[in-house]
């Protein structure tokens, strides 16, 4: 067998565990053998509603939103030529923050639950129009670079003012607790939002792995043999805003994913850009789906919030990623 069809069957049998055990952790224990008959035969009965509307759900968008950030950090990576690049890089993540959070901050209560969603990945698509007016349509990597770390800069700085001038605690509680990062009580209504963006961001992401793998040999070799860079790059763009806007707007901000599951695996994939793509969806969707089962298995006074345990395991491992840049540009 392939060495990468080994990686993919691996990840792929990973991936299908822990959502077996997802789908077996909670507050509530169930006779699964019960609750799966039950959706055919009483389908109103507590095991089979618990099964259908509040575990399942939250397992399949946690592997769509670990498999979307998975995918779009290996190829930001890839278009960018820099190992450091993630899906906040461009603003999209902060955008669909800072639409979502406006939502929940101006409109009527009634409106949130139809409207966040909508709202984040808006946001998105408008911080990544930002970053193209910006930098300009032929502008170069490093420009793309800037202008996309300005308008993060300005997302956030927005998002703070909106967490200021909140008009109460609970207001501000519920602003924070959102940008956190969270796939508690998340319904099939949710998940039904979540996939029209991402499904039409993974399809914009289809077939673009060759012509990744020639801007490893530069962007004027890569012109040479065919590739139009300019179109290239925002196609990945529009595709990271579209995936990116919908994860957020689901599932809160949820952060370090995108960085650090494809560096955890492009060893093993000969640092080739489109082999990484496929693996680094699926092993989005194990991290994601692992840190998931984390925080409901990790004894707190307080609900953990899933974003908040990913940036602890991703923080510690980008300090180290600059450790180690700093020692092979030394050495």
């Amino acid at each position: 067998m392939h060495s990468d069809n080994r990686l993919v069957l691996v990840l792929s049998i990973l991936v299908t565990a822990l959502a077996v055990t997802s789908l077996t952790v909670g507050t509530e224990s169930i006779d699964y053998s019960r609750a799966i008959a039950d959706q055919f035969t009483d389908p109103d009965a507590t095991h089979a509603i618990i099964l259908r509307e509040i575990r399942l759900p939250r397992v399949l968008i946690a592997v769509i939103v670990g498999a979307s950030l998975g995918l779009c950090g290996a190829a930001l990576q890839g278009l960018l030529q820099n190992p450091l690049a993630s899906p906040g890089l461009i603003g999209s993540a902060s955008g669909a923050a800072l639409g979502a959070v406006s939502v929940l901050y101006f409109s009527n209560a009634i409106w949130h639950t139809q409207l966040i969603p909508v709202a984040g990945m808006a946001g998105s698509l408008l911080a990544t129009l930002l970053v193209y007016l910006l930098a300009g349509r032929s502008a170069g990597i490093t420009t793309l670079i800037l202008a996309g770390v300005a308008v993060n800069a300005l997302a956030t700085a927005l998002l703070s003012l909106l967490l200021n001038l909140a008009p109460s605690p609970y207001a501000v509680q519920e602003l924070v607790l959102w940008t956190l990062g969270d796939l508690t009580d998340r319904t099939l209504k949710d998940l039904w939002l979540l996939l029209p963006c991402t499904v039409l961001g993974w399809s914009m992401l289809i077939g673009i792995g060759q012509q990744l793998n020639t801007l490893t040999l530069g962007e004027t070799t890569s012109t040479s043999l065919g590739v139009n860079v300019h179109r290239l790059r925002w196609r990945v763009f529009i595709a990271v805003a579209l995936c990116v806007g919908a994860a957020v707007a689901v599932a809160g901000m949820i952060g370090f994913i995108g960085l650090v599951v494809p560096h955890l695996l492009r060893s093993l994939v000969k640092h080739e850009p489109a082999r990484l793509l496929p693996v680094s969806a699926l092993g989005g969707s194990a991290m994601l789906l692992a840190a998931d089962l984390g925080v409901r298995l990790i004894p707190t006074n307080q609900t953990l919030k899933v974003g908040v345990l990913t940036a602890l395991v991703g923080a510690p491992f980008f300090f180290y990623l600059i450790v180690r840049s700093r020692r092979q540009y030394e050495g």
